[in-house]
């Protein structure tokens, strides 16, 4: 029998009434959301994209209704319950929509993993979060997922925990089976959908040590948060958002992403992949409105239309956001894709920043916006907690509606990340300008960002050191002008080990170990020995930052 949702560290009762009465909390619940949506722009396009078969699919909000109702009902075929953890790791098909909403609509809660987290990451997933499925696709890019899902569940048998059942989509019918009026009620029945302010899905935290923790999102705090980045980003029922970021990301599900759209009457178009390639056809095919992407991601646009001549002039916004952008880039999303740019800064934890439509540029291209909501608290503080001066470099605390106050079943964490009266530090250094605008200058964890993928470096090296010819590893991040940031990982040998190519095992090794292939170290350099730090090598914090400096001024970035 799966055990029960445990509790929660949550907002006390005098900031629950607060956000009550202020507006930003109501009763609407996700199955409120699918319900009302569904109906309300029932015969506007709610979904472009391909399906698990790869048959392009064109849904209308009634259809996406039906789509969800029947998701629902093969999930309480398969054991699903209310209550239940399910674990979806989809790529961007339009099955992904219809999971998520009908998970929704029956009162499970979604797990929210990605295409690219291999077995390592979701046997832990289903062990944290006693999964009773996992959700995938029988195949993609050419990585088998039913059998991963066997490595998974065997990996739990192992540690005496029972397995998620397999759903695959891609066995699912092209077209909806008739939905049940009371055989599972597996939607919108009685007493089916959690109340607004109770826990209604997981998501991953970008990970600051070892693998990413579960964050716990009510209906409450996450719609508010989408309503209002509908409204700060212009959303109606004439936006069309392509969405060519895993749709997993806190960023392209809400802000404002996919329930953004969902809930202006808005269209959603699917990539199948980020390349630029792909992109302009679908912006050109489907006149996209708006688009969503990370630092890389808008760099290759910017350099494949200076060689291309893609039709963008339906383009109004590019939202760019999960990594910060730099400012000689900033000016070309306008300058070559014609469209405006609005950065975006944020953190599935909660706290969301935009620069405004309306904004001077001298603000939009070189800060990373500022809080949605006037309930955000922020503070800019230093080593000691004492707030610095508007302008001067800290350390990134928040706390407000919509920022969560602990992760789930994650004690030792929780007291590092959050003080005794609720802020989260966020792990960001950060300028902030008299107006409210942040500056992101920096992270003060011990994380590497790779493309808008944040990466916990302990995670890294915990694998690296289960390397028998390894005595030592430190995982760090290396500056790149297409990345951001390089994931090297340095190591000392076992002395007296003959290992004729220790980089390559290594590399090998990673991989065969289920490490997500976002994760695996694009260099890898042996070391005799790691540098002495001022207080010693048991600080491997500082011995992070000291190879790090080493490093970037021996090897090229990019």
């Amino acid at each position: 029998m799966r055990s029960p949702l445990m509790r929660v560290p949550s907002w006390p009762e005098e900031f629950r009434a607060r956000y009550r009465a202020a507006g930003c909390w109501t009763g609407e619940t996700f199955a409120d959301f699918v319900r009302d949506r569904c109906e309300r722009y029932a015969e506007r396009t709610a979904v472009v994209g391909t399906d698990a078969n790869g048959r392009s699919v064109r849904w209308s909000y009634a259809e996406l209704g039906r789509r969800a109702s029947a998701a629902a009902d093969r999930l309480a075929a398969a054991g699903v319950t209310r209550g239940d953890r399910v674990v979806v790791t989809l790529p961007n098909i339009v099955e992904y929509v219809a999971v998520v909403l009908g998970l929704f609509r029956m009162g499970a809660l979604p797990v929210f993993g990605l295409p690219s987290h291999r077995a390592l990451e979701l046997t832990h997933f289903c062990s944290l979060s006693d999964a009773t499925a996992l959700v995938v696709v029988g195949e993609w890019d050419g990585h088998d997922f039913r059998a991963m899902h066997d490595e998974v569940s065997a990996q739990l048998r192992s540690a005496g925990q029972e397995p998620p059942e397999l759903i695959d989509v891609a066995t699912w019918p092209s077209a909806p089976d008739p939905p049940t009026v009371s055989g599972s009620g597996a939607a919108d029945g009685p007493g089916t959908a959690h109340p607004a302010e109770e826990v209604a899905f997981l998501q991953l935290s970008g990970g600051t040590t070892g693998i990413s923790k579960l964050i716990p999102r009510t209906a409450a705090d996450y719609l508010y948060s989408v309503r209002e980045s509908a409204s700060i980003c212009g959303l109606g029922e004439s936006t069309v958002l392509l969405v060519s970021l895993p749709a997993a990301h806190n960023f392209p599900m809400s802000s404002p992403g996919i329930l953004g759209v969902l809930h202006s009457g808005g269209s959603v178009v699917l990539a199948r992949d980020p390349s630029p390639r792909t992109a302009f056809r679908l912006i050109e095919q489907e006149r996209c409105t708006m688009a969503s992407l990370v630092p890389p991601l808008a760099q290759a646009w910017i350099s494949a239309a200076r060689r291309r001549t893609p039709d963008l002039s339906s383009l109004d916004v590019v939202q760019v956001g999960g990594a910060r952008l730099s400012d000689a880039v900033a000016p070309q999303i306008r300058e070559v894709l014609g469209a405006r740019l609005q950065q975006v800064f944020g953190m599935a934890e909660g706290l969301v920043n935009y620069t405004r439509l309306d904004e001077p540029d001298g603000l939009v291209l070189t800060t990373q916006g500022r809080p949605i909501s006037e309930y955000d608290e922020v503070r800019v503080v230093d080593a000691e907690d004492r707030e610095v001066a508007d302008g001067e470099e800290g350390a990134l605390l928040t706390r407000g509606p919509y920022t969560i106050r602990g992760y789930y079943r994650a004690e030792a964490p929780n007291r590092d990340s959050f003080t005794a009266d609720g802020f989260y530090r966020t792990g960001d250094l950060v300028r902030r300008l008299p107006s409210g605008h942040l500056v992101v200058t920096g992270r003060d964890k011990d994380q590497i960002n790779r493309g808008g993928e944040k990466i916990a470096s302990e995670e890294i090296e915990g694998l690296a050191l289960s390397h028998p010819d390894v005595l030592d590893a430190i995982a760090v991040g290396l500056p790149d002008q297409y990345l951001g940031e390089r994931i090297c990982l340095v190591v000392r040998p076992e002395p007296d080990r003959e290992v004729p190519d220790l980089t390559t095992v290594l590399g090998t090794y990673l991989r065969a170990a289920g490490l997500a292939t976002y994760k695996i170290p694009d260099l890898i350099t042996v070391l005799d020995d790691f540098p002495e730090t001022h207080v010693g090598k048991n600080s491997r914090r500082d011995l992070r930052r000291t190879l790090a400096a080493r490093l970037t001024d021996q090897v090229p970035a990019g």
